[in-house]
């Protein structure tokens, strides 16, 4: 059974298992080189209050975990927020990410959000279905922003408008 729940910094490696899998075989994140504990620590100090990180456990393991982020920095953007989502190899195709989904959701909506952004590479057909199933709807794509595993890569934005259709 998934128990999702508020990451603690006791979860960093964990979460950095999962995330320097991503780097080494997916180009779900545009990272080329594996990540520190250290770095991965500035990471996780960026979120809180406004910016949830959450994580799905699996029997004491951390199977997944899901956040917030600042979309852009300046003030005007402060109703919107950045979604990011990586699921432990092993685990996908389980429902861990739509329990992560789900829950970080709630969240955003109990924060007062009003739009979040997500950005999925081209050929990422599981985050898409991912993404569509809990309402988000592709906004736009940036060709070839991305050059990993020598080749150059799009990125799809997705977004979720926050007062729109709600997944029950």
């Amino acid at each position: 059974m998934i128990h999702i729940r508020d990451a603690h910094v006791n979860d960093l490696p964990a979460m950095l298992k999962i995330y320097n899998q991503a780097v080494k075989t997916l180009v779900a994140t545009f990272d080329l080189e594996e990540q520190s504990l250290t770095q991965r620590e500035v990471w996780f100090r960026k979120h809180g209050e406004r910016y949830p990180l959450i994580v799905a456990e699996e029997e004491g393991e951390v199977v997944g975990y899901c956040c917030l982020s600042a979309f852009r920095e300046k003030p005007a953007y402060a109703s919107t927020a950045e979604l990011s989502i990586y699921i432990a190899e092993n685990q996908r195709g389980k429902h861990v990410g739509s329990s992560l989904m789900a829950e970080i959701q709630q969240r955003t909506r109990e924060l007062g959000y009003h739009a979040v952004i997500s950005g999925i590479t081209a050929g990422n057909a599981a985050s898409v279905k991912l993404h569509e199933k809990f309402g988000f709807h592709l906004v736009g794509t940036l060709r070839e922003v991305g050059y990993k595993f020598g080749e150059w890569h799009d990125v799809h934005y997705y977004e979720w408008m926050v007062s729109e259709r709600q997944i029950s």
